[in-house]
């Protein structure tokens, strides 16, 4: 079975299951299916913002391996690296240099930082999920058919089924 197959497969079951709430009743349907589409688009979308935010990062080969993940988890602000310390006494020491030095290896926020993260983020794949979600809220709430006790759930079911819709798309 391939990935697409999987990916259909996935959908049409949990779809069905959506679909089969028209059994109970019309309100219940659509506050199930828009909550359902709602995060799984979502979902959808985030994930596949970011797998194009990583591939044009590997493309552009401006990716640096500086520190082991690990190494990063443990020692985040490098306290422990095998750097030589300053061994001077402290009357030798320049402090305006020793100052300069550590202003410099602090990083700031500068317009390639921010057009990075705005990058991620402003993606239309992670953009129109968003709308979908907020005007589909907004519709339901103004019809006076929002029933959170259907809505939250069938988050929760599109979230699930967009995580494993998403694990076979990085494949």
């Amino acid at each position: 079975m391939n990935t697409l197959q999987r990916i259909t497969s996935i959908l049409l079951i949990s779809e069905a299951l959506v679909l089969s709430s028209t059994l109970y009743s019309k309100a219940f349907f659509i506050n199930a299916q828009i909550a359902y589409l709602s995060s799984l688009f979502v979902i959808i979308g985030a994930s596949l913002a970011y797998k194009k935010m990583v591939i044009t990062k590997v493309d552009s080969e401006t990716y640096e391996d500086d520190r082991d993940l690990l190494d990063t988890i443990e020692d985040p602000h490098g306290l422990y690296d095998d750097e030589p310390i300053n061994e001077a006494p402290p009357e030798e020491l320049d402090l305006k240099t020793i100052v300069k030095e550590e202003k410099a290896k602090i990083k700031t926020f500068s317009v390639s930082s921010i057009k990075h993260g705005v990058r991620g983020s402003v993606s239309m794949y992670r953009i129109v999920p968003y709308i979908f979600l907020v005007l589909g809220f907004i519709a339901l709430k103004n019809n006076n058919i929002l029933d959170l006790s259907v809505y939250l759930p069938f988050l929760l079911i599109g979230i699930v089924v967009g995580s494993f819709v998403s694990k076979e798309i990085a494949h």
